[in-house]
């Protein structure tokens, strides 16, 4: 794999990191939200990821693999219900819906995709060092 290649996967990780910070960051804003039907209830989403194995399989030998966000998908862990009869979003039988959003998990996940972007960065920085440096040879 060439240094150039480098480039294109640390920035491919650096995109799905941005989506899952994103979906991380929706659900964390959402998570104390509350409706009154199971339809309106906010559902915690996450990112779907994969290697762009396919494609690098059509390419010569040595070709970079990227990664490619494939969807968005809701979770189906069951919704928290709460009776709460004097609540003004309760539904005609007590009940208030909240998201199935656990913070601590999202808490947990925010600061692996931050971590993982920075580590793209400092493969994206040491690649460019590594370049200026194999071009610094031909001057002297």
């Amino acid at each position: 794999m060439s240094l150039f290649n480098v480039f294109d996967v640390a920035g491919s990780a650096m995109s799905a990191q941005n989506v899952r910070l994103n979906t991380t960051a929706s659900n964390l804003a959402n998570a104390n939200s509350v409706s009154s039907s199971v339809e309106q209830t906010y559902r915690a989403r996450q990112p779907v990821f994969a290697a762009q194995l396919q494609q690098a399989l059509g390419k010569e030998h040595g070709e970079s693999v990227g990664v490619k966000v494939l969807g968005v998908v809701q979770s189906d862990k069951p919704l928290q219900v709460e009776y709460n009869p004097n609540h003004p979003m309760a539904d005609a039988k007590g009940y208030i819906y909240k998201p199935n959003v656990n913070v601590v998990e999202e808490m947990a996940n925010m600061i692996s995709a931050s971590r993982s972007y920075q580590t793209n960065v400092q493969i994206a920085d040491s690649a460019k060092q590594m370049l200026t440096k194999t071009l610094q040879l031909g001057r002297g």
